[in-house]
């Protein structure tokens, strides 16, 4: 079961960042709420705003073990305001840590297949009024939010709890706890005189750059399994990917099975 711990220190690193502010539990239960086609589109005109808007942080981001320490139950945390209580864009922060059966994601590359199973969820994800706009290559995830499901009643209650249904019908999943983010994101405290302070040092707000520096994290090691199993560069020297192979408990052992 060491692959299952692969991203465990992410893991532990992401709680670190969340942890550092007190979060909003959201229940857990049924929802009932209607689902729309994945052709379904809001258009700027019918849009109330969109969580991590152009030039905002928008991240995004499925992380599993099989630590049911990490991952007790099923849960929703909110940190920062709901979605009826937006009325601008606002940077955006979704992390899913997933528990799984290690044992039924298989080995080799079924288990890279399983991995990216369980991220591609997202793409499977259609609430009303809550159109992911997902960007793989500039590594974003942001949401347009629909004036009309507002004025329903949209949430983050709703949309946790419809993206905790898409994951369990993988039957590998035993429970997941999602977290979204809205709060300010941290910025440069100005001086006295009004001008920018001293490089480094920042004003309250959350840590968007440190979230996604994890969620980067993750990727990186999925990378390194697809690599691994696939017969990429096997000689450690001369490999890109050393790093993270050096970094995270399980990758080597891994290697040297491969």
């Amino acid at each position: 079961m060491i692959r299952m711990k692969l991203y465990d220190q992410v893991i532990e690193k992401i709680l670190a960042v969340l942890g550092a502010r007190e979060g909003l539990r959201l229940p857990v239960g049924e929802t009932h709420w209607p689902e729309v086609s994945d052709r379904s589109m809001i258009l700027r005109s019918d849009m109330a705003y969109e969580l991590g808007g152009e030039g905002l942080p928008a991240i995004g981001c499925t992380v599993i073990t099989a630590d049911e320490r990490l991952v007790p139950e099923d849960g929703i945390t909110l940190l920062g305001r709901d979605l009826p209580r937006i009325q601008e864009d606002v940077p955006y922060g979704r992390i899913a840590l997933v528990q799984v059966d290690g044992e039924a994601l298989g080995e080799g590359q079924a288990l890279y297949q399983a991995v990216r199973a369980l991220e591609y969820t997202r793409y499977h994800f259609y609430p009303k009024g809550f159109m992911l706009r997902i960007s793989a290559a500039r590594h974003r995830e942001s949401v347009r939010v629909g004036k009309e499901a507002l004025a329903e009643g949209l949430d983050f209650t709703i949309t946790g709890n419809r993206m905790i249904s898409a994951f369990h019908k993988n039957a590998s999943v035993k429970a997941v706890h999602i977290y979204y983010v809205t709060l300010e994101e941290k910025a440069p405290r100005q001086s006295a005189r009004g001008g920018s302070g001293q490089a480094g040092v920042l004003a309250p707000g959350f840590d968007y750059k440190a979230l996604a520096e994890c969620a980067g994290e993750a990727e990186d090691i999925t990378r390194t399994i697809d690599h691994i199993m696939t017969g990429g560069i096997m000689d450690c020297v001369s490999c890109g990917l050393q790093r993270v192979c050096d970094e995270v408990e399980g990758l080597r052992e891994l290697h040297f099975q491969k």
